[in-house]
């Protein structure tokens, strides 16, 4: 490894929840990256923005729209690629979720405000 190579990670994890009968396609995804996420990683992780961001998504069509591309590019951000088919280089699949999982397990909810609670509860740790 390079000794002057200086890497540091410091996770983010982002959460957002649709209104009802909403989809998420590249316009939604373009506005949220810098309507709610940017503000989001300013508050919670300040300085981070000028330190450069580098983004993980799946290859999900609005995460790989040339409107999504434009975005990022304005933004400044970077994407971590993130190969066809590879469910393995997800860690939130197997950290996070397992963790909501057993969160929620036998939980009963009378609405969304309550199912929002609970898992923005087990995401903030």
């Amino acid at each position: 490894m390079n000794p002057d190579v200086d890497v540091q990670w410091k996770f983010f994890f982002y959460c957002d929840f649709l209104e009802d009968q909403r989809t998420i396609n590249s316009q939604y995804y373009s506005g949220m990256l810098e309507h709610k996420v940017r503000p989001a990683i300013r508050s919670k992780r300040r300085g981070l923005l000028s330190k450069g961001v580098i983004l993980q998504h799946d290859n999900a069509r609005p995460h790989t729209a040339q409107l999504t591309r434009d975005k990022l590019q304005e933004l400044g951000r970077e994407i971590l690629p993130h190969p066809a088919y590879s469910p393995d280089l997800a860690p939130s699949d197997f950290y996070l979720f397992d963790s909501l999982k057993d969160a929620l397990r036998g939980k009963k909810f009378a609405n969304n405000e309550e199912v929002k609670g609970s898992g923005a509860k087990v995401a903030s740790g």
